[in-house]
């Protein structure tokens, strides 16, 4: 059995690593070679420039403005996310009252409706969610400001995207409101696999939900929370982060850089600007960014496998 395993496994993994290093590695190699150059993006000539593009970046006001959104979209649209979805997760699964005749550990009642209607914003694209939303945060005829009319609160009328204050909040509720459900079904799919008798001891050694959440289900969910955690961060810091900001906002971006990130930055500099060596260098600065939030992350999050 063991003659010939390391022929195989060679053979077996060549391939997609092959294609892994020429369609993810090799791009990065070539981003960071560009970083310090001074190519256009569209000139085949280009002459090397040393530091000097990351000095400008340095410099820069407006990609510092951009760091401190996308440090923002990663710190907080994962805590939110997360949080609210292990909630509604323990609600569907585990948080109901018990029913007379039934078992003693159930889900609030319509809990499988509730589960399609979570993950009902993941059928939809997120430019059409993005659309949605931009049309809802209008100030003169959106969903939004027409309800607040509708109850009595005329006085109460934000310009939504148009206010420097609340864009990036704005777009950052989209961004929760649409990743939201997918968490929900995959933490409920863990806490579906959680042996019922822990819940039932817990509850018989008198342990109210909220202790058993905290003692039961978030420990052995452990290791799910944490990869859903760096998932929901790479996309904050991403696709998610980028197609939200451009379709939504003025500019895009605005107002004022109110809500650029740094992956709207780089596109703007190289499809925008013509400055595709500045755009690699703020790559570079993403990528950094993107490891060390996913190194932080698991730092801060191991601890002990629990088995079950």
């Amino acid at each position: 059995m063991q003659h010939g395993k390391y022929r195989f496994i060679v053979g077996f993994l060549a391939v997609p690593l092959g294609l892994y290093a020429l369609f993810v590695v090799w791009p990065f190699v070539q981003s960071i070679y560009y970083s310090f150059t001074d190519w256009t993006g569209l000139s085949p000539d280009f002459e090397m420039v040393g530091f000097a593009n990351y000095a400008r970046m340095l410099d820069d006001d407006i990609f510092w403005k951009s760091l401190q959104h996308s440090l923002l979209f990663a710190l907080l649209v994962p805590v939110v996310t997360i949080g609210l979805a292990l909630f509604l997760s323990f609600m569907i699964n585990v948080g109901g009252r018990r029913r007379r005749g039934g078992p003693v550990i159930s889900g609030v009642r319509g809990s499988a409706f509730y589960k399609i209607v979570y993950f009902f914003p993941q059928v939809l694209s997120i430019a059409i969610v993005a659309l949605l939303f931009a049309f809802a945060y209008n100030p003169d005829s959106g969903a939004i400001n027409s309800f607040l009319r509708a109850v009595g609160l005329d006085g109460i009328q934000p310009l939504w995207l148009g206010d420097p204050d609340l864009a990036l909040w704005a777009v950052m509720a989209v961004i929760v409101w649409s990743t939201v459900g997918f968490f929900v079904v995959l933490f409920s799919a863990g806490m579906a696999s959680i042996p019922l008798d822990l819940y039932e001891a817990a509850l018989l050694d008198g342990a109210n939900r909220i202790t058993t959440f905290f003692r039961i289900t978030l420990p052995l969910l452990w290791d799910t929370v944490q990869s859903g955690w760096v998932y929901m961060g790479i996309l904050a810091l991403g696709a998610e982060s980028f197609a939200v900001v451009h379709i939504m906002t003025a500019g895009p971006g605005g107002p004022d850089y109110s809500t650029t990130v740094m992956v709207l930055y780089v596109y703007q500099k190289a499809f925008r600007d013509g400055q595709a060596a500045y755009a690699t260098t703020i790559g570079v600065a993403l990528l950094l960014v993107t490891l060390a939030f996913a190194a932080v992350v698991m730092k801060l999050g191991r601890r002990e496998r629990l088995e079950y």
